[in-house]
């Protein structure tokens, strides 16, 4: 598989920057051959994405998503590739934590004028559009109103886990996300595993649900961090993906699209996996 590959990227369907029909268009440009569409708990940008790359006929978009999770003391994404967008069971499941979302951002709002940041909840909904709501949307407000300089910043004094803007949600559990994800069609991966404490446990009970991959070539990570985290792919038999887990909201410390050197190996075994398990592709993936 020739050029880029890139399988953790946003739209504003959830909370990127760019339509899927941008991103796709900057995909393009930055000569990306593969690109994953992998919203957070929502499906709304892949039909869009399918659509605009029929005008980019070397690159290819796989249907995601990125579920959202929670295990005692660690919050955890499944990535899910290849994923029937049309499952009626998925589509019950995302509408619940689209709800769930919304309630957060009231919560949170509500917290933060009580630490007498002024932003309103209007405000908020506006930059998230369509697409579902989530604390980059908070986070972009709080940066118009010059209370903070960065994205990170935000995360790190206010919304972080622990952080006195921090409002818990409804999620699923981590082996829930995973049947959600087979029952659906596709293949479920564990996202950016250095988040997770004592991460190796939890891949070893995951990967007894139907776990089939975890991100070892996630943006940032060192070398050193990639070559660990491939061996731990390896020794249970779980295929290594990756990507830039693009936003394109802070463009001064994201890794731009396409840019997580991921490997080519990672789509093609992610591909032949998905055959082998009898999984529909695309047909433009045929």
């Amino acid at each position: 598989m020739n050029g880029k590959i890139d399988l953790h990227a946003h739209t504003n369907a959830s909370d990127g920057k760019y339509s899927p029909a941008q991103l796709v268009r900057l995909a393009a440009s930055n000569a990306l051959t593969l690109l994953s569409i992998t919203d957070h708990d929502t499906v709304g940008g892949v039909l869009a994405a399918q659509t605009a790359a029929q005008e980019y006929p070397s690159l290819k978009i796989i249907p995601g998503v990125e579920i959202s999770s929670h295990a005692p003391g660690n919050e955890v994404h499944i990535l899910g590739f290849f994923i029937d967008i049309d499952s009626p069971v998925l589509m019950r499941q995302l509408a619940a934590l689209s709800d769930s979302r919304r309630d957060r951002a009231h919560a949170i709002v509500e917290k933060l004028h009580d630490l007498g940041l002024d932003i309103s909840l209007e405000r908020v909904y506006q930059l998230a559009g369509e697409g579902s709501i989530g604390r980059p949307h908070i986070a972009q407000a709080l940066m118009e109103k010059g209370y903070v300089s960065s994205f990170q910043e935000v995360f790190v004094r206010y919304l972080g886990q622990g952080c006195p803007a921090y409002v818990e949600r409804v999620k699923i559990t981590p082996d829930e996300a995973v049947e959600l994800v087979l029952r659906s069609g596709g293949l479920p991966v564990l996202a950016h595993p250095t988040t997770i404490s004592d991460a190796e446990t939890l891949i070893i009970r995951l990967t007894e649900r139907g776990l089939v991959g975890m991100e070892c070539h996630y943006k940032d990570y060192t070398p050193a961090q990639r070559n660990e985290l491939a061996a731990m792919a390896r020794r249970h038999n779980l295929i290594s993906t990756g990507g830039s887990d693009y936003h394109g909201i802070d463009e001064t410390t994201e890794v731009m699209l396409g840019e997580a050197s991921v490997p080519a190996e990672c789509a093609e075994n992610l591909i032949l996996a998905a055959r082998e398990r009898g999984i529909k592709l695309p047909s433009y993936m045929d």
